[in-house]
Formats: C-alpha cells, structure tokens, sequence
C-alpha cells in the first residue's frame, strides 16, 4: 500500500522513454520509434499513451509578449494497459509529421512529449528533440525572395487569431526595394500539392502623406499567392512574379 502512495507522487513509479529511428525530418514525413514503459515498484494500470508535437509561440498578453509551449500535433500511440512491476514494455510506433510543422530556423525549438495517462498518479513524460528541415516548397520561396534583394532578419513563431500558431519569416530589403520598403514579412501555409504564401509589405513613409499612412498603420498591403509543386520547379518564374507582386504593393 505504502508503495502504490509513494508510486501516485512518482516514487518508484512507472517511467517513459521514447526512442526515434531519427531526429531529423521534413513537414509531411512519417516519424517511427518505440516507445519503452519500464515499470516500478508496483503494478500500474495505464489509461492512455500519447505523443505530443511541441514548440514554443509567442503571445501578446497585457501589451507584453511572453513565450508558452505550444502543442502542434496529439497522437494516441496506444491504450488500456497494465505494467507489472519491473517489467519492461516495447510499443513500436508511426506517426505522421504534419506540413503545418515550423522548420527548425534560429533557436526554435521543436520537441516529442510523451505521456502516461495514469489514474492517481503523476504523469511520467519524456522529451525528445527532433530538428525540422524546411520543406523543399518553402526552400524554394526562401530562395527565390533572397534572390530579388531579401535576407533573412528574424523567424518567430507567433500566435494569430485567424490560424492559431504560425511561423513568420521578416525580411530586410536592399538593392531597388531598400528606398521604398521597411520590411517584408511573410507566412506560409504548406500543402501536399502547394505552397500558399501570404505577403505583408510594409512601405517606406515618404512626405508628410506617408507620415500620416504609418502612424495610422495604413502603410501596409497584405497579398496571398499560391504556387502548384509543377509551378514550384521554375524559380525564374516564381521569383520574377514576386518581384513583380512585392514592386506594385510597393508603390
């Protein structure tokens, strides 16, 4: 009895380990492992195993920005389990790593948690880093506004009221857009077939007329394109369409 009080505080109790083939993918591979129970000093019913897709976001609370961990993707592995005690379980796993997965770019941290469900007792968790590869559809965007005259100058994943949590990418202009742009930013929604890439160009303030456009925020255009994985395979085409897109928005 005392053993089953101390196991429900995590004394002695169950514990987790999951173990990937890998730790690095891309948006939309399969992700497989195992994942190893071993038991306690007592035997524990489990409820529920489940695999989380963690990151970190950032959110505006009271005019202040603050970092919350974020879950991207919940994936039951298995359920209605018993774990004797010092035993030793191995539960093979797939899973599929969803398009809407941030890429691994700057600090941000992208993990595996795993939990046991189990009734009047703590929860034993592990995490597992993983490193995520930009999707080759979104290299491709990367690489074709790089090479209109645009790098890199921040990523952040941020909360929106419209889709939740997305990654943005802010670009620094040069060359014919650095007279007329402040910033470039983007967000991108990646699909099996496509890539769609939303746009906000935030324009120079020039004369007193700009001046008035930035302080009442009318000095940004917003502008959505979408681009087929065939569509993708000419960069020639897709960079000139967004200089040509970026330059109208920029006027």
């Amino acid at each position: 009895m005392f053993k089953k009080l101390l196991a429900s505080v995590g004394v002695g109790a169950a514990k987790v380990d999951t173990q990937l083939e890998k730790d690095s993918f891309i948006p939309g591979e399969e992700v497989t492992g195992k994942v190893v129970i071993k038991g306690g000093d007592v035997d524990q019913s489990i409820d529920a195993i489940h695999l989380f897709l963690m990151t970190e976001a950032i959110r505006e609370v009271d005019d202040r920005k603050v970092k919350e961990k974020v879950s991207l993707e919940k994936y039951l592995i298995t359920q209605d389990l018993v774990i004797a005690a010092r035993e030793i379980k191995e539960i093979p796993f797939t899973v599929h790593l969803p398009f809407h997965v941030p890429a691994s770019v700057g600090r941000l941290p992208i993990w595996f948690e795993t939990g046991l469900d189990i009734p009047m007792a703590l929860d034993p968790q592990d995490r597992d880093p993983i490193k995520v590869a930009p999707h080759p559809y979104l290299e491709t965007i990367l690489e074709c506004i790089e090479s209109i005259g645009f790098s890199v100058k921040k990523v952040e994943m941020e909360y929106s009221k419209h889709h939740g949590y997305v990654q943005e990418f802010e670009f620094q202009p040069s060359g014919e857009f650095r007279s007329y742009l402040d910033e470039l930013e983007a967000v991108f929604f990646l699909y099996e077939d496509r890539i769609d890439t939303f746009l906000e160009v935030d324009r120079r303030a020039r004369g007193l007329g700009g001046l008035f456009a930035e302080a009442l925020e009318m000095d940004e255009s917003k502008v959505k394109l979408s681009y087929s994985k065939s569509e993708l395979e000419n960069k020639n085409s897709v960079a000139e369409q967004l200089r040509a897109t970026i330059q109208r928005y920029s006027q």
